[in-house]
């Protein structure tokens, strides 16, 4: 783990990355997606939880089925992007620790404790999700992450019948962004505002 990225690489994952409203008519190919999981299910998780769960909306149908539970301002975003993935997390991961990490009996620090279990499970899908993103743009795609969704419809819709014990944590939409209508990158903070040298 040595070696610095290459300029062009950090600029592909960082620099040059946007979020995107706006996107080409351009499909993205099933096993692409495959590959953004191949990349994702290696970011670091507590105890190998891995708890997140991604359900990709590949069909106008499928984000039809979705159209309602959008704030207004984001219903053209999905629309116009190839896939949207609703990025979950599993509120029962516990079930898989004995085989994701064997070394000692985990799966019993979440048994009947349903607080530890959310946080983590929250927590550690949102560790993913960032790795998400980064595989999506390591691959040369675009992303439009957004939260402006109703949480309990999303889960009502796509996930209490047939996985219940799953919550939604955000939407990514994934593509390849239409650079003609990016607006200007909005102001970062510096790192004397962000951070703290002790």
């Amino acid at each position: 783990m040595s070696n610095i990225l290459s300029k062009a690489a950090l600029n592909q994952l960082f620099h040059e990355a946007r979020t995107y409203s706006c996107w080409r008519n351009m499909p993205v190919d099933d096993a692409v997606l495959r590959e953004i999981y191949e990349l994702v299910k290696l970011a670091p998780t507590s105890v190998n939880s891995s708890p997140l769960r991604i359900l990709f909306l590949r069909t106008q149908e499928a984000k039809g089925r979705l159209m309602p539970a959008l704030n207004e301002g984001n219903r053209c975003k999905v629309e116009g992007s190839p896939v949207t993935a609703i990025l979950a997390y599993d509120r029962r991961f516990h079930d898989h620790l004995p085989v994701l990490y064997p070394h000692v009996d985990a799966k019993t620090w979440f048994v009947g404790n349903e607080p530890y279990r959310e946080e983590t499970a929250f927590r550690n899908s949102s560790l993913q999700g960032g790795y998400f993103i980064l595989a999506a743009r390591a691959l040369g795609l675009d992303v439009g992450p957004l939260s402006g969704f109703d949480n309990d419809l999303v889960d009502s819709l796509f996930f209490s019948e047939t996985y219940p014990s799953y919550r939604s944590n955000f939407l990514c939409n994934i593509g390849y962004g239409d650079e003609e209508r990016l607006r200007s990158r909005n102001v970062r903070l510096t790192f004397e505002q962000a951070c703290t040298l002790l």
